[in-house]
């Protein structure tokens, strides 16, 4: 499996801001489907952004046989969830995925570029464009025999540490059939919540706009740390640069559909 590392970097040129995207974390599953046969379906999964100021990572989307599989609120965040609520890294969650040391992953895809609010800095059509990317995401995923749930983890970028998903919504059993469900913002509850430009993943500022210049983190800060276990989030409170009519929301903040299409 491939497992590579992204990140965002502001650059400022001729007194306008420009994103460049290199190597949040790309990987997929190369293994496919477990059962190697005749008992594979497949389905296409949309998520939707929907917020004015949240860009969300892009998605770690998987189909298995168990519960509770990726997150479980109340339960405290695996290393691989905390990573993507954190820091928007990807890649310990889709290497876990691949192993699957407990043979419940039927298949995985993650999505390749953030989901991003229309009219802020980093959505389509609003300079510097490119890059522009969408606020929503269309993937592809197979599920093999016995495989009947889907979850999926996303971060809000603006945040500590602060996450939204789908914890094993039920598969559509039909061909044609779709399956829809809003998701709720929730706390990893493993940084505190600072609100500081300084404590949170680069990528915030120059997607949304709004910026004190500060370089932001890509690693968890051991003297943020908290050990608490997942929670619906509060939403902004507007303690530090983070500005509540700008990066709050009202939930739901992301939607999923998931269609079966063979």
């Amino acid at each position: 499996m491939r497992a590579t590392r992204i990140r965002f970097a502001l650059l400022a040129a001729v007194g306008a801001m420009a994103l460049s995207l290199a190597p949040f974390a790309v990987a997929d599953d190369d293994d496919g489907d477990d059962d190697g046969g005749g008992g594979t379906r497949t389905y296409e999964v949309t998520i939707t952004n929907l917020t004015s100021g949240q860009p969300l990572t892009p998605p770690v989307v998987a189909t298995h046989r168990k519960k509770d599989q990726l997150f479980e609120v109340g339960q405290p965040a695996s290393v691989g969830v905390r990573e993507i609520a954190e820091n928007g890294n990807l890649a310990p969650l889709s290497a876990f995925l691949d192993a699957d040391p407990f043979n419940r992953i039927s298949d995985f895809e993650l999505g390749t570029f953030p989901l991003v609010p229309d009219d802020k800095p980093g959505a389509p059509g609003i300079p510097p464009d490119p890059p522009a990317f969408p606020d929503s995401v269309r993937l592809e995923i197979t599920a093999a025999s016995g495989a009947r749930f889907l979850s999926f983890v996303s971060m809000l970028v603006c945040t500590n540490d602060g996450f939204t998903g789908v914890n094993s919504l039920r598969l559509p059993e039909r061909v044609g059939r779709t399956e829809t469900a809003d998701t709720q913002a929730y706390d990893s509850f493993t940084e505190r919540n600072t609100e500081d430009f300084a404590h949170i993943v680069p990528p915030c500022q120059g997607l949304i706009g709004v910026s004190s210049g500060e370089a932001g983190m890509e690693v968890s800060n051991p003297a943020l740390a908290e050990g608490g276990v997942i929670a619906h989030h509060a939403g902004i409170q507007g303690g530090s640069d983070l500005v509540p009519s700008v990066h709050g929301w009202d939930n739901p903040v992301a939607r999923i559909a998931v269609e079966r299409t063979g």
